[in-house]
């Protein structure tokens, strides 16, 4: 009986520890590396200056005076700048014809110039042959063959490279593009990702005159972003971040959440993309029902139970005035160092900071890209990043939330662990020496375009 019983023993403990060591390096698996980033960043020939911008607004024939007050008052006080850049079609004036050729070289100059940096600052330790998944996020352009294709063969990758091409996703689908890779990286070991994330501009002009449909020409800009992800333990000493956690809310189910944000043609057979007045409430229950998830993740548990004390002893007593300016009552900045908000509007920045409670400071780095670069739609994020890192804002063990919301209605938030001190140089390199002082630098449109706010002139009619 002992002599079986020995054998059986360590049988059980072979079997412990293999599966010990399987928990383990599944447990690793799940890790997801940031190991580099690049935003695109257009030549000076492409930017938007107000002359610029004006030019484009008086081709259009369809404009009234009503609508060009319209037009102009909304790009004044949009909060963007004038280096913001434009798609080429745009720019050479043929906005109300563009051609396919139109949106191959806008998505090949911004995919490869980011990809091509990428791979350059990486040269050492990976090449485009190392790359087992690539995920490619474009709105508004699905060409046959897929833009991952395009890559795949720009840099003649593996054949048996897991790619994926997402469409109409809009501005949130840079963070839904990480939880895929995530989500791959759990069946795979010792993986590199890369996540490409744009949108195309030139072809989707809107060259009408309904107003809500004439805000996408105001705050959308070219750009994009290309990021290198691994799930190999070996490079986590190299890697700038670890991802922390995901959460992904998703309202589509609501008709007004859903038709919100849509492309579609105005009643004068123009495409455009709409954007209705149901926006701002469906972004909030997106970002509400979100924060639900992702929030207990990562705030301390100490904070979760004062929260909870607090509310419910002020359930019965808080006014209706107190409960829409104290923001959402708990402390964010227990658990959170940095909030990375999508630079889509200044409306959006300045709303979720004040839902949020959060300070000039916090938001500084959203406003900030929105005036510089625009709203670059999936890549956004990356740019508020960029910021961040220039300023040298970003320490070791620092948590960063990226916070992006999209057509759908979906709001998709994500947190990040900083792995080591960041100040690499990167798109802002040439333009720290000017922010984030916005309230000296003059607005070229009011100073320009005064008369628009003169509503002396509403009568006159074209």
């Amino acid at each position: 009986m002992e002599l079986f019983s020995i054998p059986s023993l360590l049988l059980l403990s072979t079997l412990f520890v293999f599966y010990i060591i399987k928990f383990l390096n599944k447990r690793n698996q799940r890790n997801c590396y940031m190991l580099h980033y690049e935003c695109f960043k257009g030549k000076d020939e492409r930017k938007l200056d107000t002359e610029t911008c004006a030019k484009v607004v008086e081709r259009n024939k369809h404009l009234g005076l009503e609508e060009y007050r319209f037009l102009l008052r909304t790009m004044a006080s949009s909060g963007i700048g004038e280096e913001t850049y434009g798609p080429i079609n745009v720019l050479q004036g043929r906005e109300a014809s563009p051609t396919l050729l139109d949106a191959y070289s806008e998505m090949d100059e911004i995919m490869f110039e980011t990809l091509d940096k990428l791979f350059h600052k990486t040269k050492g330790f990976v090449s485009p042959s190392d790359i087992d998944i690539l995920v490619v996020n474009v709105s508004l352009f699905a060409p046959s063959p897929s833009l991952t294709s395009r890559v795949i063969n720009r840099y003649k990758m593996r054949e048996d490279i897991k790619s994926f091409n997402l469409s109409g996703l809009g501005c949130s689908a840079s963070v839904i593009s990480i939880d895929i890779v995530q989500r791959i990286f759990e069946t795979r070991e010792n993986a590199f990702a890369l996540v490409v994330s744009t949108e195309t501009m030139g072809p989707h002009w809107y060259c009408g005159k309904d107003r809500s449909m004439m805000l996408s020409n105001c705050l959308f800009r070219a750009g994009g972003s290309s990021v290198l992800l691994t799930n190999a333990a070996r490079f986590k000493n190299r890697a700038m971040m670890k991802l922390v956690t995901v959460a992904r809310a998703h309202v589509g189910a609501e008709d007004e959440a859903y038709s919100c944000c849509m492309q579609m043609e105005d009643k004068d057979g123009h495409p455009g993309f709409l954007l209705t007045k149901y926006l701002k409430k469906a972004a909030a229950r997106a970002l509400t029902k979100n924060l639900q998830v992702l929030l207990p993740r990562v705030l301390p548990v100490k904070e979760l139970i004062r929260y909870a004390i607090v509310r419910a002893l002020k359930r019965r007593t808080t006014t209706k005035r107190e409960s829409t300016t104290s923001g959402i009552g708990l402390d964010l900045k227990t658990g959170l160092q940095h909030f990375c908000i999508h630079p889509g509007g200044r409306a959006i920045i300045e709303g979720v900071g004040t839902s949020l409670g959060l300070t000039e400071f916090d938001i500084e780095p959203s406003r900030m890209a929105l005036h510089r670069f625009g709203n670059t739609s999936s890549g956004g994020l990356w740019y508020v990043l960029g910021y961040m890192e220039a300023k040298k804002r970003l320490k070791k063990g620092d948590k960063i939330i990226m916070m992006s919301m999209g057509a759908g209605f979906e709001c998709n938030n994500c947190v990040w662990e900083v792995l080591k001190n960041l100040d690499n140089k990167n798109v802002w390199e040439d333009s720290m020496d000017r922010y984030p002082e916005l309230s000296k630098i003059p607005n070229p449109f009011v100073e320009k375009y005064d008369w628009i706010n003169d509503d002396t002139m509403s009568f006159i009619r074209v």
